[in-house]
Order: structure tokens, then sequence, then C-alpha cells
């Protein structure tokens, strides 16, 4: 026999018993049947009518004790890392040099040539010195063990 007529052999096998009954008719074995004590309780539900809202059965969903049991709280995250003041007049150049020229051009206000150039050049020192900050090398505190180095 070939492998594709073994295949056709077990869809036709399929199909066949397709409108056979089911075996859930058939009861489960007692070894997979659970016992009173393992089986969950139903949980506590509330009924609220409609014609009187304020007659609503104030019974919690879940136990006081079950929510506090699950309930996380993560832990404060850490303090933001402190910036020297070169890093913080260099963000203040980056943005401010465009809100200065953004601002102006949307009041109206007449620029005269050294604002204009001011704002421009704040800009790009802002941006120069932040990449410049960045650096290019390993942290400080890498160790002695710089890893896989080709």
């Amino acid at each position: 026999m070939t492998p594709q007529s073994d295949e056709d052999e077990v869809w036709r096998q399929i199909v066949a018993s397709y409108n056979e009954p089911d075996s859930a008719d058939q009861p489960w074995p007692d070894s997979e049947n659970l016992s009173p004590a393992e089986q969950e309780p139903e949980p506590t539900r509330r009924v609220i009518k409609a014609s009187e809202p304020e007659d609503v059965d104030e019974t919690p969903l879940v136990d006081e004790e079950e929510e506090e049991e699950g309930h996380f709280v993560p832990e404060p995250p850490p303090p933001l890392p402190k910036v020297d003041l070169a890093t913080k007049v260099a963000w203040v150049a980056l943005f401010g040099g465009p809100a200065y020229l953004l601002v102006a051009a949307m009041s109206g206000w007449d620029m005269q040539g050294w604002a204009l150039f001011t704002a421009v050049a704040a800009f790009i020192g802002g941006f120069v010195a932040l990449v410049v900050r960045m650096g290019d090398g390993p942290p400080n505190d890498s160790g002695w063990d710089d890893g896989a180095v080709i």
C-alpha cells in the first residue's frame, strides 16, 4: 500500500464514523470523578431587580480575604537619575530654539536677525552637546570582562 491510500482509508473511517453515537453518552470512569471536597464552590451572585434598584443584594462576588490574598502591590520605582546642569541646558536649547521660532511665527512678531540666529544656533548647539555627551564607550562599571570582543 502507498502512503496516500493509507491516508485515504483513515479519512473514509473518520467520515463513516461521523454519524455514529458519541462516546459522550458513556459514563465517566470512577477514577476521574471529583469528590465533593475537591469540587469548586459556585460563586456568589448578586440579583438586581429592574423595578426596584434600591433592593440590591450587597453580597460581594469575591470574598475580601481572597481579594487581598491575590492582590499584587509592586514596589516603588527607583528614583530618576540626577541630570547635570550642562545636560539640562542642552535640552532647553534643543527644544527652546524651535519653540521660540514657532511662537514668534504664530504670533506675528517681527523677528530680528540676531533672534533668529540665536534660536537656530541654540537648537544646533543643544543637539551637538547631547550627541557629544552620549559617549561611545562601554559603561564604567562593566568590570574586567568585556564579553566577546572580535
